[in-house]
């Protein structure tokens, strides 16, 4: 409702001022010490006029001229019948005219000549009359069409805004996926290169040691002591071979860090594919992150947005890393349902396990959308 009067205002104040001159007309007409009262061709004219007014601002601007035409005819009736007792509403009719052609504002302060006229209603309820008219059209005129023009302006902002804001998820997700094929190759030439390195260093030592095992057998009836020192430095042999492929474990595995982005890109991209907005952001030096903390951030972060894209109807979900001094924070949110009690089922229960043993702790709020904050310490223990 003050929608519609806020919007509607101007039309309802015109209304009112042309029924209230309408009226101060129809009183005019009346001749008490005669006893006369108004004739049914002035009420009905009358009547004519307000409906051809009041539906001329129901219709397009293509047929308002045709009402206000009608209203004119009615108006020439009116005075024609009624006299000059309705000259209200002939100013009124003017003004709207006015308004009509968009005229500026000075011609809005030429109705004052018309005071001049001499009629039933006087100079100064003339006068009264047309001051009312011109400040109600004038201020429309400035007013009204300022807020329009502001309303125009903020709704072009806002456009504006929401196609920068569109451009920039876009790039969020074509990043996210660069992201994610470059994570991917990474760890497909990784694994490639720690392949030939293996293939290298385990087939030349178990191919050789192979081959002086042959030889010990041949000669294990002949020459025992020689087999044994044989069989002894195949044992060393792979022993040795054995602390190379350990080295090269250690060095060659994959970055803890870099496997547990490309996990949490993969979520994201995850719900993108499910019609559910998702993004990743990070702060700070994301290689301090201990493993196992990597791991409570990765187990605790699946388990909250698997609970989002379940039962939250969420439309956005955001994940957090925020690496600080001594601690890491890791905040899992969404824009969904919430809810006002939070139970502590299999899923929070487990996410409030693995906080408490890695040292950390864990809060959940509930009042827009759901979202989970954990804190946990750099230095694992």
């Amino acid at each position: 409702m003050g929608e519609f009067l806020k919007d509607k205002y101007f039309i309802l104040i015109r209304m009112i001022l042309m029924i209230l001159f309408c009226i101060y007309g129809v009183s005019m007409t009346i001749d008490t010490e005669l006893g006369t009262g108004v004739s049914v061709e002035i009420l009905l004219l009358v009547l004519s006029f307000i409906s051809f007014m009041a539906v001329k601002e129901q219709v397009g601007k293509e047929k308002q001229f045709i009402f206000l035409i009608g209203a004119a005819v009615s108006l020439i009736l009116i005075l024609r019948f009624g006299g000059m007792a309705f000259i209200l509403l002939v100013y009124f009719f003017i003004y709207e005219v006015l308004m009509q052609f968009k005229v500026g504002a000075v011609w809005y302060f030429a109705p004052y000549i018309l005071i001049l006229i001499k009629s039933p209603a006087g100079y100064f309820t003339g006068f009264l009359a047309i001051t009312m008219l011109s400040l109600c059209y004038v201020q429309y005129l400035f007013i009204v069409s300022y807020y329009r023009k502001q309303v125009m302006e903020e709704t072009r902002t806002q456009q504006g805004l929401k196609r920068d804001i569109e451009k920039r998820e876009y790039a969020t997700r074509v990043e996210l996926k660069k992201n994610i094929l470059e994570s991917e190759n990474r760890i497909l030439e990784e694994r490639a290169e720690l392949s030939q390195t293996l293939h290298d260093k385990l087939g030349h030592n178990i191919n050789g040691s192979i081959y002086q095992l042959e030889a010990a057998k041949v000669i294990m009836d002949k020459d025992p002591d020689k087999s044994r020192n044989m069989i002894q430095a195949v044992i060393d042999q792979l022993r040795t071979g054995m602390d190379e492929i350990r080295a090269i474990l250690r060095k060659e595995r994959p970055d803890r860090k870099q496997m547990a982005l490309l996990q949490l890109y993969e979520l994201c991209e995850d719900c993108n594919k499910k019609g559910v907005e998702a993004e990743l952001d990070t702060e700070g030096d994301l290689a301090r992150v201990p493993s196992d903390i990597w791991e409570v951030i990765l187990d605790n972060s699946f388990e909250a947005v698997t609970n989002s894209m379940k039962y939250s109807g969420c439309r956005h979900i955001k994940i957090e890393i925020v690496v600080m001094n001594r601690m890491v924070r890791c905040i899992v949110s969404d824009d969904g349902a919430g809810c006002d009690k939070i139970v502590d089922g299999m899923g929070i229960s487990g996410m409030r396990q693995r906080i408490r043993a890695a040292g950390g702790s864990i809060d959940f709020e509930s009042e827009l959308g759901f979202k989970v904050n954990m804190l946990l310490p750099l230095v694992s223990g």
